[in-house]
């Protein structure tokens, strides 16, 4: 689907001179971002780790798995929660959209000592069903009815989401319908030692940053964008990317969002 550019007929045009002052302008705010950025980095790596007690265990394809065993023999491991909930046939546009990017650039994660895998509660044929259709190779387990996905901030059980809602990242919004949401989780393993640290967690828009192809799509489009189409978090340019995918899974950003009745910071 082409997203509606009939707002670029009255954007403004000036002369290139204008456009340079213009230009050199916004540049300035780039690079304060970009060290900014650069700072949060810092803090988020400086971030201390809770050591990690339970021993969760997953279904796989191959049958059960520990969370250590899904450092494959590395040091760091990232775990995309991704949202495909047992008794929905849902699959998170979102979610899919960043899992596009897995496959990839997983050769570049283990080079520099990380590992990635999936995790969603829905049974293990669903998500290799999925897989399949969907032409990924990624590790994707399931978590069922264990604790890992409640632990971890983003699945509720049914006295969760009443009186007024489950709480969600990190009391940014709260979940009043979905019994589960997306998120990533970064672990870490000290070499020579079985004991595993969780580091981080980011929820809502914090895993826009994983969205490489979203920062090619907003760049060039972003005059067009109704208010409605910016909506993030799964991501503004998620339905017209998964369509050209994979139109059946495909849901408008606005729609997830005002289904499930979540809200974003």
């Amino acid at each position: 689907m082409i997203p509606d550019i009939a707002e670029l007929d009255d954007h403004e045009v000036v002369s290139q001179d204008e456009w340079l002052r213009a230009r050199k302008a916004l540049l300035d705010r780039e690079v304060a971002l970009t060290h900014d950025l650069d700072r949060l980095r810092t803090a988020r790596r400086a971030l201390p780790w809770v050591r990690v007690t339970k021993d969760y265990v997953f279904d796989g394809a191959e049958g059960k798995r520990h969370l250590g065993d899904l450092f494959a023999g590395r040091n760091q491991l990232a775990i995309q929660h991704f949202m495909l909930s047992p008794d929905s046939d849902h699959l998170c546009a979102g979610c899919s959209f960043i899992a596009d990017h897995v496959d990839a650039a997983r050769q570049h994660f283990e080079q520099a000592g990380l590992s990635y895998a999936a995790v969603s509660r829905a049974p293990v044929a669903r998500i290799q069903a999925v897989k399949r259709r969907m032409g990924w190779q990624f590790a994707w387990v399931s978590s069922g009815d264990t604790d890992f996905s409640y632990d971890f901030g983003v699945s509720f059980h049914p006295g969760d989401l009443a009186d007024g809602g489950a709480e969600y990242n990190y009391g940014k919004a709260q979940i009043q319908k979905a019994s589960d949401m997306f998120g990533v989780s970064i672990f870490v393993r000290r070499e020579g030692s079985d004991e595993i640290f969780h580091a981080y967690s980011t929820y809502g828009r914090g895993p826009e940053l994983l969205m490489g192809a979203l920062n090619w799509l907003i760049w060039p489009l972003w005059a067009a964008m109704s208010a409605a189409k910016r909506i993030a978090g799964c991501a503004c340019m998620t339905n017209m990317g998964r369509q050209r995918k994979d139109a059946a899974v495909t849901e408008a950003v606005t729609g997830d969002a005002q289904r499930l009745g979540w809200a974003l910071r």
